[in-house]
């Protein structure tokens, strides 16, 4: 039987996108559901283009009732993946899901993590402090932002006169090249 994924995304969705190839032609696994905090996000309708069921939520709904994880466990979903999803994850879904969860951070982490660190904010603050390198970093989620085990990490160099667009270029074709990878062997490693 094929692992099952769901998304969980605040934004654009690019990552969610290239997921969603990687794993339209796979015998493995399928992504079953996109989730978001966002009614406005691009991600909405780039699971539409694939055909994919989503399901919008409220901070009410994710935090204050058992809701999402009843959704979840509904779907049989083996693996959470968070593609810039801006909200910590609650405490009743890390439980649920133990060792399930993972996510993608746009620097090399534990450098430039936390709280409010997300998307531009990191880039400017590797620029700021005039890193040689930056990154990526997919790791699992626990109950602290960018603190969870690190699965996985790949650099690039930071030449004289990158802006912050280059930098946020060269993090994102290693996100699109590398996150679709390591969740597939995750997913290999994951008992049936």
């Amino acid at each position: 039987m094929k692992k099952r994924i769901a998304i969980f995304a605040s934004g654009s969705g690019s990552n969610a996108q290239k997921i969603m190839e990687h794993f339209k032609r796979s015998s493995e696994a399928e992504v079953v559901l996109i989730l978001t905090n966002n009614p406005q996000a691009y991600v909405l309708q780039r699971a539409d283009n694939f055909e994919i069921p989503s399901h919008i939520f409220s901070r009410h709904e994710f935090y204050e009732t058992d809701g999402i994880i009843r959704l979840l466990k509904n779907l049989q979903v083996d693996l959470i993946v968070l593609a810039g999803f801006l909200w910590l994850v609650p405490a009743n879904l890390l439980k649920a899901f133990p060792n399930k969860i993972i996510n993608l951070h746009p620097a090399l982490l534990p450098k430039y993590g936390g709280k409010g660190m997300y998307g531009d904010h990191v880039h400017k603050a590797v620029l700021e402090a005039k890193e040689e390198e930056s990154g990526i970093t997919i790791h699992f989620v626990n109950e602290k932002f960018d603190e969870g085990e690190i699965l996985h990490q790949s650099r690039f160099k930071i030449e004289p006169g990158d802006n912050l667009e280059m930098i946020k270029f060269k993090g994102q074709q290693l996100e699109h090249q590398h996150f679709p990878r390591v969740i597939e062997s995750l997913l290999k490693k994951m008992k049936s």
